[in-house]
Formats: structure tokens, C-alpha cells, sequence
């Protein structure tokens, strides 16, 4: 999709051997005959990626990186059924050494709550056999004002050696990695930066608020990384109340 195949082009020019994996066969034949189907990646980039539809191919990768949709239900809330199905097909295969990343934008939570467990159901230990981390995507669709490796790209994993072996792989393609201290802080984080972008001219107003919010609030500190002050904070259904009227 719009935010797994830029990247995948990305890792591919970083010298890294590539394959997608998409239940549409559509997408699959463009990808294998060189077509683009978006408009953020040129055709002749696709010549380095391989695709297909068979989620056997997990079992022989190093680094999976789950790029899924999850679109608002009824309640306005996200669909995390893709976000299940793909990490129930992860743990049938999943092996020793293996880092799971997931990008998908969700509820803070989802990393610990929903994949863990799913991938655990396997038997092997977090931290110790696998690594697993969420890292909010940054594409913005069309936009030619930045290109992916320029932007700083932002990373929490469930262990330290999670969050690091993270760091490690994303810090082949981006100029700038910034850890934080968790899954959770990093779901926070896109999350903020999605209300913050919605909010346009209040942007700043709801900024300052944010950061005069103390613990106990909603429960958790927000968290400011290092020289690019991205927040994180939970019970973000209460920031509307912060703006303006």
C-alpha cells in the first residue's frame, strides 16, 4: 500500500532483499511487472522487489515490517482485524532472531496488548528469541517535500534489546532514529502527531496545553523525545476538549 511499497523501495536501494506481501493479486502482478500502482514510487524503482500473496515466505525473512490498513469502524474506532490476522500467520512461522515491526497506525497499546500475546502463542520469549517494536509510519501521500529517509523516524520496542535492534535496522535508511521508552509511547506519538496535524492554525495552542498536562491526569506522562518534542500521551479521545472554541 501507500505506506508499505515506498518503504520497501527505500530498503530495497539500501541494498536489502525484499519481498512484499499483499492479499491482491492485482497489486502483486503491477509489482512483479514493474508497474507502480501510486504516485510516490516510480515504476523502474520496483525492479528490485519481489511480491507475493503466500505468507509461507515469513519463515524465511530476518525483518517483518506489518504496514496494514485500519480503518475506523462504526464506533470510530480502529480495525485492528488486520493487525490480528497478519500476527496470528506471523506466529505460525515465526523463528529465533526474527524482528516484527509494526507500523500500522493504531490505539496506544496494540503492540503489547494485541501482537504480543499472538506472537508469543508460538513459544518463543520476547526479547530473548524474537524483537518486536512499533514505529509509526510518516508517509504523507503525494507530498514532494520530504523524502522518507529525511524524516526522523521514531521507534519503541518491548525490551531495550527490542528498541535497539530497531533502531539498528532503521538507521539504514533514515538519517535520524529517535528511541523512546516504549511501544506504547511511540502509539502515542502518532497518534499526537495525527491530532496535532488535523488541529492546523490551533496546532500551537494545543501544543502548549499538552505540555502543561501533569501525571495522573489521564494516568501517564507525556513524553517529549530528545530535540524534536514529539509528545506522547494517552486517553486521546480527551484532546479535543484542549482546543480552542
Amino acid at each position: 500500500g501507500y505506506v508499505g511499497l515506498p518503504l520497501a523501495v527505500e530498503l530495497a536501494k539500501s541494498g536489502f532483499n525484499v519481498t512484499g506481501i499483499d492479499t491482491d493479486k492485482k497489486k502483486i502482478r503491477k509489482i512483479e511487472n514493474n508497474i507502480s500502482y501510486i504516485s510516490d514510487v516510480k515504476s523502474n524503482d520496483l525492479r528490485n522487489l519481489s511480491a507475493t500473496t503466500d505468507n509461507k515466505i515469513l519463515k524465511e525473512l530476518d525483518v517483518i515490517i506489518i504496514c496494514v490498513p485500519t480503518p475506523l469502524t462504526k464506533t470510530r474506532e480502529p480495525d485492528l482485524s488486520y493487525i490480528t490476522s497478519i500476527s496470528k500467520d506471523i506466529a505460525k512461522y515465526l523463528k529465533k532472531e526474527q524482528l516484527i515491526i509494526l507500523e500500522s497506525t493504531t490505539y496506544p497499546g496494540t503492540t503489547e496488548e494485541i501482537v504480543l500475546p499472538l506472537l508469543e502463542s508460538s513459544n518463543l520469549k520476547v526479547g530473548r528469541d524474537f524483537y518486536l517494536a512499533f514505529s509509526p509510519e510518516r508517509i504523507d501521500p503525494g507530498s514532494k517535500e520530504y523524502v522518507i529517509s529525511e524524516v526522523p523516524k521514531v521507534v519503541g520496542g518491548i525490551t531495550e534489546k527490542c528498541t535497539e535492534t530497531a533502531k539498528l535496522f532503521y538507521a539504514q535508511i533514515f538519517n535520524e532514529v529517535i528511541t523512546v521508552s516504549s511501544p506504547k509511547a511511540a502509539e502515542d506519538n502518532k497518534s499526537n502527531g495525527e491530532i496535532l496535524n488535523i488541529a492546523g492554525g490551533r496546532r500551537a495552542t494545543i501544543t502548549k496545553n499538552l505540555l502543561h498536562l501533569q501525571d495522573g491526569i489521564y494516568g501517564e506522562d507525556i513524553e517529549i523525545c530528545p530535540r524534536k518534542r514529539y509528545l506522547t500521551l494517552r486517553k486521546l479521545k480527551f484532546l479535543s476538549d484542549l482546543a480552542p472554541r
